[in-house]
């Protein structure tokens, strides 16, 4: 398999203002932004975590008290429901300097893959990485399978609104098909853990900006270039064109 890949710098990153698009499944708005430019759906975002984790038994994986002040968050995401509700969300952290900052990577200190997946992380690190945290979605809302989805391409968006090449995440291994749709690439050589507790099987997953086209199912491909256009990523093609097998 060739890739070609593209150059992905700063230039890429529409800036610290909030910005939006509309999930063309959900009907929802899904609002892009920084802590401090919109603490009313910082707000919202915690909010909905925090009951969509605790209904599970797994807040402590928010680490909601350090979470809460938004000195690690770089964006965030919060879906709005026509009520004006936030109903989903996801936040980003990085673009990291050093693997030692990845808390994720804890679960798989003494695990088999763990320091293969270390190494890995380390040299995305070298080149541009940012991480997605807290994703959520409400149980009881209507569009749930849509916006879960939509969570999926936001993390998706992250390192392309950040200016670097690469995504990482740590999910639950029954939603990794749904990651795999929007770019996202399970690693296989690393062991799934037991996080936040026995219930899960954690996985690593990693996005990269250069061949999204290659990984993303047609449909949500299609989707991205519509987000990436509402997000003033008119070049957001340009990340990965040419990408073929």
């Amino acid at each position: 398999m060739t890739v070609d890949t593209m150059a992905v710098d700063q230039a890429a990153n529409p800036g610290p203002e909030a910005s939006s698009f509309r999930d063309a499944k959900s009907g929802c708005i899904f609002h892009v932004a920084t802590v401090s430019s919109r603490p009313d759906l910082w707000a919202g975002y915690l909010d909905g975590a925090l009951r969509a984790y605790r209904h599970y038994g797994v807040e402590r994986a928010l680490d909601i008290e350090q979470t809460r002040e938004g000195l690690t968050t770089s964006l965030f995401f919060a879906a709005v429901d026509p009520d004006g509700t936030v109903v989903a969300g996801v936040r980003l952290q990085g673009p990291y300097l050093q693997v030692g900052e990845v808390d994720s990577l804890r679960p798989w200190a003494d695990q088999p893959g763990g320091a293969y997946l270390r190494r890995v992380v380390a040299e995305r690190i070298r080149q541009g990485m940012v991480e997605a945290r807290g994703a959520w979605v409400a149980r009881e809302h209507r569009g749930r399978g849509a916006l879960a989805a939509a969570v999926s391409r936001c993390i998706a968006h992250g390192p392309l609104l950040l200016g670097v090449p690469y995504g990482f995440c740590t999910v639950a291994s029954f939603t990794v098909d749904r990651h795999r749709t929007a770019g996202g690439v399970a690693m296989s050589e690393v062991s799934s853990v037991s996080y936040p507790d026995d219930r899960y099987r954690t996985v690593p997953v990693l996005w990269d900006a250069q061949s999204y086209r290659i990984h993303a199912t047609t449909a949500q491909y299609e989707l991205l270039q519509e987000e990436w256009r509402s997000l003033g990523l008119n070049s957001g093609d340009r990340f990965d064109r040419g990408g073929r097998c």
